[in-house]
């Protein structure tokens, strides 16, 4: 597997750069700048990054032996080789993370939910430490502000008392004018149905004033 290495990150040339999600800081050693590059770990990184479709956020990636037993890595850590990568999982549900990197072909895995990260690597085939806990949903999807029910909307119970009395109202003109045409038993009751027909028209004023602050109110309370 081929591997190149540069005594600091500045010196790795633009030409031989071909991981476009990461940069050579990010796979630098943290204590020295230097950087080794494994172009197969690279490779293998690059895709599990584009089969996830999201960014894969980099703690610790090449480590120079001095670096990696001041942070207390193991003798023979594969950060030394270039051949591993620790992860964040604050934007990744852990185990949809594992699948992936499985799939992509890493072998070797190290758990780490209290720090919350993943250690991935090229191999062999191992694995250590807790795994995460499962979560019932990966990330919480956002849900729309509660509304009102229909049933119970002030502005609609509002608008259909106004619309009730309206027509109602309507239809006390329309009997009005009927009933002054037909025989003359049915006139005295003219005047009363001109009475109700004010009081239909004083309920629709009423429900629009109702609707029209409930809209104001929703407003004020941040309904919109």
């Amino acid at each position: 597997m081929p591997t190149l290495t540069y005594t600091h990150w500045r010196d790795v040339p633009e030409t031989t750069w071909r991981w476009p999600s990461f940069s050579p800081t990010e796979m630098a050693c943290r204590g020295s700048g230097a950087i080794k590059i494994n172009t197969e770990a690279m490779d293998m990184l690059q895709r599990l990054r584009n089969r996830l479709a999201k960014p894969l956020i980099v703690l610790s990636a090449y480590r120079s032996p001095e670096h990696n037993r001041a942070v207390g890595g193991a003798p023979a850590s594969k950060h030394m080789l270039a051949t591993a990568f620790d992860i964040a999982m604050a934007n990744h549900d852990p185990v949809a993370f594992e699948a992936a990197a499985r799939a992509v072909g890493f072998l070797g895995f190290g758990f780490y939910p209290r720090s919350g990260f993943m250690h991935i690597d090229l191999g062999p085939a191992r694995s250590w430490g807790d795994r995460f806990p499962v979560q019932a949903t990966a990330f919480i999807e956002e849900t729309p502000p509660a509304r009102e029910v229909l049933a119970q909307s002030r502005t609609l119970r509002g608008t259909g008392a106004a619309g009730v009395a309206t027509v109602g109202a309507a239809g006390i003109e329309v009997a009005q004018e009927v009933l002054a045409e037909t025989q003359d038993a049915v006139l005295p009751l003219v005047p009363y149905l001109e009475t109700l027909r004010w009081v239909f028209i004083a309920v629709a004023l009423g429900g629009i004033a109702v609707a029209v602050w409930a809209r104001i109110d929703d407003w004020t309370r941040g309904r919109r």
